[in-house]
């Protein structure tokens, strides 16, 4: 076994830039796709539309098409120079989310909303992919947590910087700022990265004997190991309770706090943009030192956060009172991200090489279902019901998010479960080593 920590000269090589630059690719990935969480409310009044109707446009249109194309593009990325797909991805989901600033009807910013969506979900699974190939299993933890902070990044941009500049010059100039943004990203990624040979490091496969699996050997793979199962509903349901939620709360703090829509934004984006990176820096360093002692640590740590998370949300979004539901939030925004890399690393150690790019798509197929489609059109439709059956009908937000909240005890439940059976199948009760293959 590795000692704690892993390959620390990893960390100064070309990896580490690799590393980097996906982290980049991956904020903007989350950045044009939270920037229309910023721009409901005017987007809503421009085109006169219901919770509903506005959830349907800015998330359920982009997700649908989305997880659509996520598990096909992910057995691409199994198939494909990955690090071409992601240039390519990157390149047209960006000018896609410019001509969305272009729209000047509905129809036209649902088309290019569409666009977006289908350009995004081929930017995520062959960036996991390649990672895997360039760092080790004891690594690997480290790495996606850092890669998580792509996230966090992403999201505090759309929020904070995106409600600035939609008060300033509105939702239009918003979106071609954001999608301008990822033009020259794009030539970086395909100028300057490599392609590494898949599954080298786990001393298993080389550029010639890899094994190619279709998505039906992957599904029936990932569901006769139950971790993984379990590892797959867990972070299912908690994109669910944290970003799902998170997706609503800057207009949650508008309407039932009375926050502008540049307050509301630069508030939530300061909470993701200031704590998160420390969060997620602190899940890494967790990570390095506790996974190569027992890799149980990375579930009971995530249960742990998610846990802290679940009751942060259902104070912030239940207390009338101002300091406490900002404080609440400054918990529970943070605390949102701290799943993705431990879960993102546990499914690249625990599935073969030539599955790691549709093993992911499955995960961020059924996860973005929770976050892209459930969150923002079954609250938003709660919403629209339960304002004409309450007194103050601008709270029916507040009580669907309260409710939403305890979701997060669901998905803990589930990663309990996984370090249960993780033990049992491998056939060891007590110490469990990184190395899998």
């Amino acid at each position: 076994m590795n000692a704690p920590g892993g390959n620390r000269s990893v960390w100064l090589s070309r990896s580490a830039y690799t590393l980097l630059i996906l982290t980049l690719v991956y904020a903007l990935n989350i950045a044009d796709r939270f920037i229309f969480a910023t721009l409901i409310e005017p987007i809503k009044a421009e085109f006169e539309l219901s919770d509903g109707g506005v959830a349907f446009l800015t998330g359920s249109s982009l997700a649908i098409f989305y997880v659509a194309a996520g598990i096909p593009l992910g057995a691409l990325a199994d198939r494909t120079n990955r690090r071409n797909m992601i240039g390519l991805a990157l390149a047209v989901w960006s000018l896609l989310t410019v001509v969305c600033g272009f729209a000047t009807t509905y129809w036209q910013l649902l088309i290019g909303r569409i666009g977006v969506g289908i350009g995004e979900a081929g930017g995520t699974p062959p960036s996991q992919s390649l990672l895997a190939d360039e760092f080790r299993s004891v690594d690997r933890g480290a790495a996606m947590s850092i890669f998580s902070i792509g996230s966090v990044i992403g999201a505090a941009a759309a929020i904070a910087g995106g409600g600035l500049l939609a008060e300033q010059y509105g939702w239009r100039h918003t979106l071609i700022v954001f999608g301008a943004i990822g033009i020259p990203l794009a030539l970086l990624v395909r100028i300057t990265l490599r392609e590494p040979i898949r599954g080298a490091l786990d001393g298993k496969s080389s550029a010639s004997n890899t094994p190619r699996y279709g998505i039906v050997e992957t599904l029936a793979y990932m569901y006769s190991h139950r971790s993984i199962f379990h590892l797959l509903i867990g972070g299912t349901v908690l994109t669910f309770a944290g970003g799902g939620l998170l997706w609503w709360a800057p207009a949650f703090l508008a309407r039932s706090h009375g926050f502008s829509v540049g307050e509301a934004g630069g508030l939530v984006g300061a909470m993701m943009g200031i704590a998160g990176p420390f969060v997620m820096i602190g899940t890494g360093w967790a990570m390095a030192r506790l996974a190569p002692r027992d890799l149980r640590w990375q579930l009971w740590f995530v249960s742990g956060a998610s846990c802290i998370m679940a009751l942060a949300g259902i104070v912030a979004f239940w207390s009338p009172s101002r300091p406490v539901v900002l404080g609440a939030l400054w918990v529970f925004a943070p605390a949102t991200f701290i799943y993705i890399g431990p879960t993102l690393a546990l499914f690249q150690s625990l599935v073969p090489a030539a599955m790691r790019g549709q093993a992911v798509a499955i995960f961020l197929f059924t996860a973005n279902v929770a976050n892209l489609v459930i969150a923002p059109q079954l609250l938003g439709s709660m919403s629209d019901v339960i304002g004409p059956l309450i007194a103050q009908p601008k709270d029916s937000l507040r009580w669907v998010l309260v409710g939403g909240a305890f979701t997060g005890f669901w998905g803990v439940w589930h990663y309990m479960a996984a370090a249960r059976t993780l033990a049992h199948e491998i056939g060891q009760q007590a110490r469990l080593s990184t190395y899998w293959y």
